[in-house]
């Protein structure tokens, strides 16, 4: 039963391990991009591949409407909202856990005083 008298150095209050939080958060940003890039250039593909095909006269239809030819491009304009949405997402996240680092480092000087 040693007790010491020496001054406790570590916060109890510590929830996160900085490292880990700041390595995590830039895996969520080079990822958001890495999706974000590969969702664009997915549709960018698709798009010029339906423009060249609607151009050559493969979507043509005797009588064809402006609502006949908008239904065949609509799902060329959602194509990419799920990137955009995971984009965002993992973007979301990372500054989360970096407000979520800031408070810690926050309540930790408080702690100090």
């Amino acid at each position: 039963m040693s007790e010491s008298n020496n001054r406790q150095n570590q916060f109890l209050g510590t929830y996160f391990d900085r490292d880990n939080v700041l390595r995590i958060t830039r895996a969520a940003d080079v990822i958001a991009w890495i999706i974000l890039t590969i969702y664009i250039v997915s549709w960018l593909f698709s798009l010029m591949l339906f423009l060249a095909q609607f151009f050559n006269g493969l979507y043509v239809n005797k009588g064809m409407t402006f609502l006949d030819t908008f239904s065949f491009f609509k799902p060329y304009l959602v194509e990419p909202l799920p990137g955009v949405l995971y984009f965002f997402a993992l973007q979301g996240i990372s500054k989360v856990l970096l407000i979520l680092l800031d408070m810690e480092d926050n309540t930790r000087r408080a702690a100090r005083k």
